[in-house]
């Protein structure tokens, strides 16, 4: 007889507060029988993991998944590939398990990758995706700030190599918001500028958790140390009082 095949779930854990994790998320993590995370080859620190601590039960098998932080395409496929068949391992073992990711499981997310590549190797294995809420819906709510209204259109994009999409695609949404504003932040807030947009904006970093701020003035940012965990909301056309 064939041995029953385990699930995995991709479980979005939220921007930060262990509250925000969905009901739905935290049912299948009191059950799955491994957790599995990524992380950096530097180290085995995971937000994710300590963002749905709190719901995860002692006895959990935690396990840490390196992902090197690089731009060389071989090398990423060469870690999706050798992490993928570690998850394998367990689901062919009969045992669930759960990929946290921050934010959404299915928006800029490590699990996408995992996802594409499992179902690569093996198609026939059984995956549950369970979305999270985002960073900038989080963002949006701390600020009270619409995403959209009417018949307003959002841009979502990376800022991770600066403000390229805000100069290319601006004119195209009322509501722009750049996540991972980082190391190109001088760059963004200029596109921002240049766009209009500048006036505006409205930035956070740590959305959800301790050290969280709100920065008003946008263009402070080009002065400060980068910090990754920086988003920024920028707008068309309106006051800030009536953002």
């Amino acid at each position: 007889m064939t041995k029953k095949q385990g699930t995995l779930y991709g479980i979005g854990v939220g921007p930060g507060d262990p509250e925000l994790l969905t009901v739905k998320a935290v049912k299948i993590l009191a059950h799955v029988d491994v957790v599995f995370t990524a992380s950096s080859t530097r180290n085995t620190f995971s937000l994710a993991v300590d963002i749905a601590r709190p719901h995860l039960p002692e006895t959990v098998d935690v396990r840490h998944l390196s992902f090197p932080m690089t731009q060389d395409k071989e090398a990423l496929k060469s870690a999706w590939r050798e992490n993928s068949l570690e998850i394998l391992s367990v689901l062919d073992k009969g045992k669930d398990a759960a990929f946290l990711t921050l934010g959404d499981s299915m928006t800029y997310s490590t699990f996408g990758y995992i996802l594409q590549d499992i179902r690569d190797v093996r198609p026939d294995v059984s995956i549950v995706t369970v979305p999270g809420i985002t960073s900038y819906q989080a963002a949006a709510a701390r600020m009270n700030v619409p995403l959209v209204e009417g018949e307003e259109s959002l841009l979502l994009t990376s800022g991770a190599y600066g403000g390229g999409n805000v100069r290319k695609f601006s004119d195209c949404a009322e509501n722009v918001v750049l996540l991972k504003a980082y190391k190109n932040v001088k760059d963004i807030t200029r596109a921002l500028a240049e766009s209009d947009m500048i006036e505006n904006s409205r930035a956070i970093r740590k959305c959800g958790r301790e050290g969280e701020e709100i920065i008003e003035d946008i263009r402070v940012l080009a002065d400060r140390e980068p910090d990754y965990w920086t988003l920024i909301l920028a707008k068309q056309g309106r006051k800030k009082d009536g953002m």
